[in-house]
């Protein structure tokens, strides 16, 4: 065992720190494995243990301090590109036939769509441009 390199051995731990990151999705075993990376290397430079040591806390320390914030920030974030019955939302319609509480149709995006009038007290008439404020089954709801 004395005649394997302290960088090798850096290595199989940062291979190590490897398997629970596949295994389970957690990036800080990742972030950790990085920081054996970056002990190897200073092993590899000349650095006594002491130094490895410090390299290999400061680097994980200071990646889990980093970079976690960041992708939890990006884990919340709305995705900038809607698609489906969300990016019609909010489109504009012009109704076909009589559109009341009870229903109705509309032209949306270029395809007829059966609606419902959010109030059910208001009426729309055919040639009236509406709003679709929401997307149920297959029936858009216009005000």
């Amino acid at each position: 065992m004395n005649d394997i390199d302290a960088w090798v051995w850096w290595l199989v731990g940062a291979a190590a720190l490897g398997i629970p990151l596949v295994v389970t999705a957690m990036p800080e075993f990742g972030m950790l494995a990085l920081g054996a990376v970056a002990a190897a290397v200073a092993s590899g430079l000349g650095g006594d243990i002491v130094v490895q040591v410090l390299v290999f806390a400061v680097v994980s320390v200071a990646l889990i301090a980093v970079v976690r914030p960041i992708a939890a920030r990006h884990g919340t974030q709305r995705p900038q590109l809607v698609t489906g019955i969300d990016a019609l939302k909010g489109r504009q319609a012009v109704v076909l036939e009589r559109v009341d509480g009870a229903g109705g149709r509309i032209k949306l995006a270029g395809e007829v769509w059966s609606a419902r009038a959010l109030d059910v007290d208001r009426t729309y008439e055919a040639g009236q441009e509406v709003d679709v404020v929401d997307i149920e089954g297959a029936t858009a709801i216009v005000m």
